[in-house]
């Protein structure tokens, strides 16, 4: 049964909604502006986290509201089959131009599942198009924890135990999974980031030959790891490593930037931050900053070109590709954060916010780490921080963080998630202001972090006692 103290909604069976505990009701939002969401109860509620890291522009903001009356009342829906339309245009051009042309393509979905899912239908097809066709590459290579999707073929390409274990019998065994970059429990005592880097390179090598590099569509990973490590950065040089070791062996590189692009880590692609451009990148979340759903593929022209020079089609389409409305909130969302400089602050602002966060709650006892980029920010617990031992998963302590942030007491959202240690045990929160935060906000969240930290392990120590 699901517990009746919980205290974001109602266990009163009355909603006609599947909600994702489906023996309680939450609270109803009804109203939003800035960084707040507005209850049906009366409570100010501090979006800290921007839902799943996707409110980047936070609530109610107008111009991009008018981007999405203006294109309903112009042209709500057609199919892609058929028609084209200006503005899927001018967001395509917009995205590729951000990209100085390295990425020339666009291809528009609704979810970042969806967008995972074409990218690795594209990668497979890309090898089947060259002149000379390699259609024995058939697998990809990951890594663990991750999360990808919670589609089949997305959640096949992670590797995160909680969300995989129910559906493993329907998930294709293509994918083989190889050590996160994860600096905080993945490097050894006095080990440098380049010794690091060395051996999670000579460990993907490892995993290619194992396979068969002639086998081998691509190896995908997020830049900053989002859901299933908790705003992980790789330690400098790892991306590149990670390219030359594709290079080597004919195979793509999938960046997943649903959840850490689009500006999220101080820079529009989270890949500017690593000397690499990757063949394939994946950007959802801050794409259309939730006014709409959207996602979406960037294609490098290598691709693009075998398709031209081949069958002349990606053999994948969806209903709502393309769809004007969502294209035309997503090009409104980018031009706001370019026309009000919000890369900027969100640099300013993310260092900031980790200048702010380590002081608060970097010295609580179960804090084991803090870390981030911009404004896309992990706190990960632990029982003991010398041994960085996880709590139990009985424990269910992120989600305790989570359900007490949600108290009108505190009214903070603080995105839980566990697996963080090995795709079972481990807790984390997320943090995900949005860009146009202010310094008094950040203090705010900080300040309710802290305190929700504190009464969650005040409750945890009393009771076991």
């Amino acid at each position: 049964m699901a517990d009746p103290s919980k205290i974001q909604g109602t266990t009163t069976p009355q909603s006609a909604v599947l909600h994702r505990d489906t023996r309680f009701i939450p609270k109803k939002a009804i109203g939003g502006k800035g960084s707040y969401i507005f209850l049906e109860d009366g409570t100010k509620f501090l979006d800290s986290t921007g839902g799943a890291a996707v409110s980047c522009l936070g609530h109610g903001h107008e111009k991009v509201s008018q981007a999405v009356t203006n294109q309903i009342k112009q042209l709500s829906y057609c199919h892609s089959a058929f028609f084209g339309t200006n503005v899927s245009e001018e967001l395509a051009r917009f995205l590729t131009d951000s990209t100085a042309g390295k990425l020339s393509k666009l291809y528009v979905v609704s979810s970042g599942s969806e967008a995972v899912e074409a990218a690795l239908k594209l990668a497979r097809q890309y090898y089947l198009e060259l002149p000379t066709p390699q259609p024995q590459r058939t697998r990809f290579i990951a890594r663990s924890p991750s999360y990808h999707g919670i589609t089949l073929g997305a959640l096949a390409a992670g590797r995160h135990v909680l969300r995989r274990e129910p559906f493993e019998p329907l998930l294709a065994q293509n994918t083989s999974h190889v050590s996160p970059c994860y600096a905080y429990r993945g490097k050894k005592d006095g080990e440098s980031d380049a010794d690091y880097v060395s051996r999670l390179a000579a460990e993907l090598d490892a995993e290619f030959q194992r396979v068969g590099p002639q086998n081998v569509c691509a190896f995908i990973a997020e830049p900053v790891v989002g859901a299933a490590l908790g705003a992980v950065p790789p330690v400098p040089g790892y991306f590149e490593a990670m390219k030359s070791i594709c290079e080597k062996h004919g195979a793509l590189l999938i960046l997943d930037e649903v959840m850490s692009g689009m500006g999220r880590t101080g820079t529009l692609h989270a890949w500017e931050s690593e000397a690499v451009v990757p063949d394939l990148q994946t950007i959802g979340k801050g794409l259309g900053g939730g006014y709409v759903p959207v996602s979406g593929v960037l294609i490098g022209e290598k691709i693009v070109q075998a398709l031209d020079r081949g069958s002349g089609a990606f053999r994948h389409g969806q209903t709502y590709q393309g769809h004007p409305v969502s294209c035309a909130a997503a090009l409104a969302v980018q031009r706001v954060i370019e026309e009000e400089g919000l890369l900027e602050n969100v640099k300013v602002m993310g260092r900031y916010l980790e200048e702010r966060l380590k002081e608060r709650v970097g010295g609580c006892e179960h804090v084991g780490d803090v870390r981030g980029r911009g404004l896309f920010w992990g706190i990960e617990f632990v029982k003991d921080r010398t041994t960085k031992e996880p709590f139990p998963t009985s424990a269910s302590v992120a989600v305790q963080i989570q359900e007490t942030g949600l108290d009108p007491a505190f009214g903070i959202s603080l995105y839980a998630s566990s697996g963080t240690v090995d795709g079972t045990r481990g807790d984390h929160v997320l943090l995900a202001p949005p860009y146009n935060v202010t310094k008094e906000e950040i203090d705010l969240i900080v300040e309710k972090t802290g305190l929700v930290i504190e009464t969650v392990f005040a409750k945890i120590v009393a009771e076991t006692a």
